[in-house]
């Protein structure tokens, strides 16, 4: 019984530190992006850009990276994942113009987008009987690794002597130990059966999987885009002060959510109610941020921003594996990262376009804000008291 529960926290403790390595770098750039902007004077549009890269990867990897599951096992996958996103990271920290930075944030976001789909099928490998507390645990990482680079920012900065590329350079190296500690300590050893799922391609004509997408989207917006621009608005303002203790808040924001979440997952899961007080909350945070005049109004707005997006990440997440049968949940998943960053991307730009035109970093947030609408539709649109038997079939599968 001793060793079963060891494993146990031993494939949980792997598990959050993997959801941390899911954001770690890309929450490493809101913090310097002021200073990023400076130094290679990007433009409204070129920070959309930047913004959208990763977004765009997570939606353009999410099926191969379903491939590449299917072909090597979901830990294989993660690992590749991790080592790709710390060389991507690091070599952030080289770029010399706007389009080398573009490159290797590519490569940073590529590895990511593998890690994402890859997370589903080893938390069922790795604990088959606590899948749904074993997917908050590693939400909870991955929420907590969006937290740690805004938090830790204000004391890494000053040992680097306020060099936004050796910054990159140090959240690289997270990604790399958590690679290594998970090949050395995965679950059964690095001999362990490898979990492979013989339909790979999500069905795209599935009306679950663009509800579910859509919503993912509105979450994916409401943070990536507030992380982006927030800085640019308050710099714009001429209130840059306010910016390191906004972006705390957005992300510290997130936290009391996710463990909310771990304690009455069961009594929320498959509730249309969270989802809906969820995307109010999102909408009346951009508000308040915009509309905001003291330190305390654009910190509370940032709150709400970050609870908003916690809850329906969690809950967006969950909803696969509760509505669709285990075989379906990879590609599923795997559709909805597709669908849910590709419209992001898009929005990102968007918001980056609207800004250089109106001359008002402000009006960046109207595209965001446009998004967490289908957060609120979609929910009544989806039947969540039941789990469907299957997917319709794809005819894509691996031999």
């Amino acid at each position: 019984m001793t060793s079963v529960r060891s494993s146990s926290f031993g494939a949980l403790l792997l598990l959050w530190l993997a959801g941390n390595g899911l954001r770690l770098t890309i929450l490493a750039v809101p913090p310097i992006l002021a200073l990023i902007i400076l130094d290679l004077n990007l433009s409204g549009t070129e920070v959309g850009i930047l913004n959208a890269i990763p977004v765009c990867l997570f939606a353009l990897v999410a099926v191969p990276g379903s491939l590449l599951i299917a072909r090597v096992g979901a830990t294989p996958a993660l690992i590749i994942g991790l080592l790709t996103a710390a060389a991507g990271s690091a070599l952030r920290g080289l770029a010399f113009n706007t389009l080398t930075l573009y490159a290797a944030t590519v490569v940073m976001a590529a590895g990511i987008a593998v890690m994402q789909p890859a997370l589903p099928p080893i938390v069922r490998q790795w604990v088959p009987r606590r899948i749904g507390f074993a997917t908050a645990v590693y939400t909870n990482g991955l929420l907590c690794g969006e937290i740690f680079p805004v938090i830790l920012a204000a004391a890494i900065l000053p040992l680097l002597a306020g060099s936004w590329r050796a910054s990159l350079v140090v959240w690289s190296i997270p990604l790399a130990v958590i690679a290594l500690l998970v090949f050395l300590f995965q679950p059964g050893g690095k001999d362990a059966p490898i979990a492979r799922h013989r339909n790979w391609m999500p069905d795209w004509r599935d009306p679950l999987l663009w509800k579910l997408g859509l919503m993912m989207s509105g979450a994916n917006q409401l943070y990536f885009c507030a992380n982006a621009f927030l800085p640019g608005f308050l710099l714009h303002s001429e209130r840059a002060d306010m910016i390191g203790p906004a972006l705390t808040a957005l992300n510290a924001g997130q936290l009391p959510a996710s463990f909310i979440l771990l304690t009455m997952a069961n009594r929320l899961e498959r509730k249309r109610w969270p989802l809906l007080v969820a995307g109010i909350m999102g909408l009346a945070g951009i508000a308040a941020v915009l509309t905001g005049s003291s330190l305390w109004g654009i910190v509370s707005g940032a709150v709400l921003i970050g609870f908003a997006c916690a809850v329906v990440l969690t809950l967006v997440l969950a909803l696969p594996a509760l509505l669709v049968s285990a075989d379906d949940v990879p590609r599923l998943s795997a559709g909805v990262f597709a669908i849910g960053y590709s419209v992001a991307m898009i929005n990102s730009i968007l918001g980056g376009v609207a800004w250089d035109i109106t001359g008002n970093a402000a009006f960046a947030f109207l595209p965001v804000a446009i998004a967490v609408l289908p957060i609120i539709a979609v929910s009544y649109l989806i039947d969540l008291s039941k789990q469907r038997s299957g997917m319709a079939y794809s005819g894509t599968v691996i031999l």
